[in-house]
């Protein structure tokens, strides 16, 4: 570890910490539907937009009736999808004349682009065309991310509203985030991606002559635009399989950095709104409080150990930390402090390859994604899943003080706790369920690249992070199989949607209750004591019941690695 490095990471979380309140700013606009600049332009866009779909934004909706309307919408996209991916032979835009997806493969996409997850079996510069693309990925970038960010501004005004049966409208959420938010800042990430030496291009290719004389045909398309919403959406497919150690998609050291930047934006923005809806700005920044201690000792516990390197590999002679696929033009810092941002949100973009991280290193975003995406997190998943421990937190402490628990002037009832277990215990019952299943069966057995603890790793990180919706992988699983493409579709929709639906049934009690006002004996959230509680709660429930599966995968193989076993 270098002192260069801590002042990386250092430079990183002061951005973020002073991107805060000014995002935060923003989306409590659209969260209450005031107008903002950028009506002036895109108003007359937003009310076509009504009349043509026959929409009224002021028309409330209950939760029943705003999750009806947001999972039919997201069915409706996933067939959009399918369709493009089974016609891709016949579509326009293919000046490379690829082949159709087959019928699992194109599912699992489907899938994965709709809940936000962007697993990617193929490469995606060989298997897609440009209007695959363009049309059937980068839509979900957008709406995926928008459908989150609405979920969250239900839950939002659960808190905030009192003895209503409304939480607001999924279409003018949906289209406020898409028009004021996601859009206008990508157009400017576009350009200075395409400025930083990122192609934007519908040629197929481009010849270039090697150093030997040889001729190479390197693989263009539009991706800019693509690698902006990827990012700042939180959805991580990419354009080309190196993902973001391509550099393609991410030229630069100043890219790089912007990209990092850009996953926490809005998740680290809407701390600071939930904070400002309820009433009480330090809510917002208690939460973002505890968020930052669980994001940096993981970063603290990666960087060490991506640092200190193999000891077997110094045995040899081979000094220095570990470098194994991880690009030089960034570095340990860099890829590791990726590593952690990508997987404390639901990103899955990489910078480096996680499965040859060390075991301690690839630890840290495979518990990243045990946890539920709840560190910064997805656009809108991640503070609505952290709400869940929130509220967990407070029932804890209600039973400490003897009273009934109260969370920013709502008491939380059996109800809540109740649909918030039910939403935490999603994660573990598909992460460990079919984990175990693809360990004893012939068909998940064939998909690990190693044999031992590390391929055991590598199945155990695919559906944690299919069913976290993050899409990053430990590589050496093959995953485009009829069998995995299944099972980890499977793992994307039920980590979606089984979260959502509970948290939409949550915002709808919360907001029929009455305020109940602070009292001497209330349990104050919004200082120390709070956030300690919080990242108490998250560690306990997210270790124990994750602890022995990272006992028989990652930990293992940090034993047989000190133990002088090289791979």
């Amino acid at each position: 570890m270098t002192l260069l490095g801590w002042a990386l990471i250092a430079l990183f979380v002061a951005i973020l910490a002073a991107l805060a309140k000014p995002m935060g700013i923003w989306l409590h606009a659209l969260y209450e539907g005031r107008r903002t600049p950028l009506h002036i332009v895109l108003g007359p866009v937003e009310r076509g937009f009504y009349r043509l779909s026959g929409i009224d934004p002021n028309e409330e909706q209950g939760w029943r009736r705003y999750a009806l309307h947001m999972i039919l919408f997201n069915v409706a996209l996933l067939l959009l999808t399918y369709a493009i991916l089974r016609l891709q032979a016949v579509l326009p835009m293919n000046p490379r004349e690829l082949a159709a997806i087959g019928p699992d493969g194109a599912m699992n996409t489907a899938i994965s682009f709709t809940t936000n997850t962007n697993w990617q079996w193929y490469s995606g510069e060989v298997a897609l065309s440009n209007l695959s693309q363009m049309l059937g990925l980068a839509i979900h970038n957008f709406l995926s991310a928008a459908t989150g960010i609405a979920i969250a501004f239900a839950l939002f005004r659960g808190f905030a509203r009192r003895e209503t049966k409304n939480i607001g409208n999924f279409w003018a959420d949906m289209t406020r985030v898409t028009l004021y938010l996601l859009l206008p800042i990508c157009i400017v990430y576009a350009v200075f991606l395409i400025a930083s030496g990122v192609p934007q291009t519908f040629d197929a290719m481009t010849v270039a002559t090697t150093v030997e004389g040889a001729q190479q045909n390197i693989a263009l398309g539009p991706v800019a635009s693509q690698e902006a919403i990827k990012m700042l959406g939180t959805n991580g497919g990419g354009f080309f399989n190196a993902n973001s150690a391509h550099p393609f998609e991410n030229p630069t050291a100043l890219t790089n950095l912007v990209q990092m930047l850009s996953i926490f934006l809005i998740g680290v923005g809407l701390t600071w709104t939930f904070g400002k809806a309820v009433g009480d700005t330090r809510q917002g920044w208690a939460i973002l409080a505890a968020m930052a201690i669980l994001f940096l000792a993981g970063v603290t516990l990666a960087y060490w150990a991506e640092a200190a390197g193999n000891p077997n590999l110094h045995a040899l002679g081979v000094p220095g930390g570990n470098m194994e696929s991880k690009e030089v033009r960034f570095g340990i810092v860099a890829s590791v402090l990726f590593a952690a941002v990508t997987t404390a949100a639901s990103c899955g973009a990489v910078n480096a390859m996680h499965d040859s991280f060390t075991a301690l290193g690839g630890l840290v975003p495979l518990f990243n994604m045990q946890l539920g995406e709840i560190v910064i997190g997805g656009v809108g998943a991640g503070i609505y899943g952290f709400l869940l421990f929130a509220i967990l937190a407070v029932f804890v402490a209600g039973l400490m003080v003897g009273r009934t628990p109260e969370y920013v002037g709502k008491k939380i009832e059996s109800r809540e706790v109740k649909l918030a277990v039910l939403a935490i215990a999603v994660l573990p019952l598909c992460i460990l369920g079919l984990t175990a299943l693809s360990s004893v069966m012939p068909d998940g057995l064939a998909g690990p690249l190693n044999k031992g603890p590390h391929g055991f790793s590598e199945i155990l990180y695919g559906f944690a992070s299919a069913t976290a919706n993050n899409g990053s992988a430990f590589a050496g699983l093959t995953a485009g199989t009829p069998w995995y493409n299944g099972l980890l579709g499977v793992a994307m929709w039920l980590g979606r949607f089984f979260v959502i639906v509970p948290v939409l049934a949550i915002a709808g009690s919360l907001a029929a209750k009455k305020y109940t006002p602070a009292s001497a004996g209330s349990f104050p959230t919004t200082g120390g004591l709070w956030v300690g509680l919080l990242v108490g709660i998250i560690l306990i429930l997210g270790g124990l019941t994750f602890l022995p599966s990272l006992a028989l995968g990652p930990i293992a193989d940090h034993l047989a690695m000190v133990g002088g076993q090289l791979f």
